[in-house]
């Protein structure tokens, strides 16, 4: 992401000899800064310099040694990290010199947010992050060693369109940290800010085949049984929105602590729309809305086989159809949830709820749990960067067994900008079960769906 980058244009011209001094000292002060920032961070005992760039020294490179491979994040970065060659080019002096103070600045920033990246995450149980800030400083520090102006005669560039942060997309997109890390927000390294718009579930748009459908739905509550059949088709389109936002973080971890709570408040709706069906003039048969509150607190256990324990928390959901009677179907629930990890390969994330009592002549949907299910249980491969597979299970746990199975493919549908990624997804999904919708909730069918998704954005 382009954190320090504006519009003003310059012709390119070939750089003077006379410049070659100003080009190495811009050079030995990036790499007096980063260079520091390494030694601060390796000096875990003792708090952090206030004038680092006054004890360390920038790294020697040995003379004929070839640089080592970048890292894949750093790669593509390294020219607009070397943006100090473009203010050569410039022909005023003021001109040169803005150019000069814009790039030192924003190199000490990206210098400053790194080190405070990979400080946070020291001490979570969570390796990687840490790593790989500290690779990518190394990384930077090389390609400022070895890079040389390179410029094109007749060329126009952005003076400082090099001037950008280094791996520092936000924390809830930064691929340093976990799914689940990222996902929750469970660490201050991968942190957004509060009252951010975030996805929840899938956003898709899919087209649906059913082996049935609800055609005169019924229910426990002789006053909610339809009395009158539609000639619904089994073909229809699913539309969903989910989005969520974070109220609140950091309300029962320790003050200090790298890992983070957080309070959020949801909304999902889901609706089926017989959009086939012009001899019923396309009705919406079906709308679920789901408000929701979730209170998420993060956990770093260590379990056999490679696995961690990352997080647990409650949430209380509200699910209606905006139906009135016979149709309408609602019912409230508390839920407690928990999450488990294993690298960024495989994840198992757990639900179990108790409904909330509603008397007897306003249950629109008696025995709903018998039904849909008292709990679920999610267990998701990234098979590799482009492809997910999810697998969902609800059981009623009951002397009758009933509940539903889901299984998911994702498809990524293109590669996102540096280090984050992109949100678009290709979505086949194949559900059998009860409470497809909650008209249905004791309705038993097959649906099969293809379309698109947008997840996590």
């Amino acid at each position: 992401m382009d954190r320090f980058s504006h519009q003003h244009q310059a012709p390119v011209r070939a750089a003077a000899p006379g410049r070659r001094t100003m080009k190495k000292a811009s050079l030995a002060l990036a790499l007096l800064a980063i260079g520091s920032a390494g030694a601060a961070q390796a000096q875990t005992q003792s708090p952090a310099p206030k004038a680092r760039a006054a004890t360390a020294k920038p790294p020697a490179a040995r003379p004929g040694a070839k640089a080592a491979p970048l890292a894949p994040v750093t790669e593509g970065r390294v020219a607009t990290a070397t943006a100090w060659q473009q203010c050569t080019t410039l022909a005023g002096d003021t001109e040169r010199l803005v150019c000069f103070d814009q790039w030192s600045k924003s190199q000490q920033k990206i210098v400053d947010a790194v080190e405070a990246r990979s400080t946070e995450a020291a001490g979570t149980g969570n390796a990687p992050p840490g790593a790989a800030a500290s690779a990518l400083r190394a990384d930077v520090a090389a390609a400022l060693a070895t890079a040389q102006p390179a410029t094109a005669e007749g060329g126009s560039v952005t003076a400082s369109a090099g001037i950008i942060g280094v791996g520092l997309e936000q924390g809830c997109k930064d691929r340093q940290f976990s799914n689940l890390s990222r996902f929750w927000e469970l660490e201050s390294g991968s942190n957004c800010p509060t009252f951010s718009l975030r996805g929840f579930r899938a956003n898709s748009l899919s087209v649906v085949g059913a082996s049935s459908v609800n055609r005169l739905p019924t229910s426990g509550n002789p006053n909610n049984d339809a009395t009158t059949a539609l000639d619904y088709r089994k073909e229809e389109l699913r539309l969903q929105l989910s989005v969520r936002t974070k109220v609140a973080s950091g309300l029962l971890t320790p003050a200090g602590s790298t890992l983070r709570d957080s309070l959020w408040v949801a909304y999902s709706q889901q609706s089926y729309w017989q959009f086939f069906n012009s001899g019923l003039s396309r009705p919406f048969r079906s709308t679920d809305y789901e408000p929701e509150v979730i209170y998420v607190y993060p956990t770093t256990a260590s379990l056999p086989g490679g696995w961690n324990w990352r997080y647990s928390g409650a949430g209380l959901v509200h699910q209606s159809n905006g139906q009135s009677d016979p149709l309408s179907r609602s019912w409230n629930r508390f839920y407690l949830m928990t999450g488990f990890e294993k690298g960024n390969d495989f994840s198992l994330q757990a639900r179990a709820w108790k409904r909330l009592h509603e008397s007897a002549d306003k249950d629109n949907n008696p025995q709903i749990a018998n039904y849909i299910g008292r709990g679920e249980l999610t267990g998701t491969w990234n098979y590799d960067t482009k492809n997910t597979f999810v697998a969902t299970a609800r059981s009623s746990f009951g002397g009758t067994q009933r509940g539903s199975g889901r299984i998911e493919w994702l498809r990524s549908l293109g590669d996102g900008a540096g280090n984050s990624f992109s949100g678009l997804r290709l979505h086949t999904q194949l559900f059998s079960g009860y409470g497809d919708s909650l008209i249905d909730y004791n309705y038993k069918r097959t649906v099969f769906s293809v379309g698109l998704s947008l997840v996590d954005f």
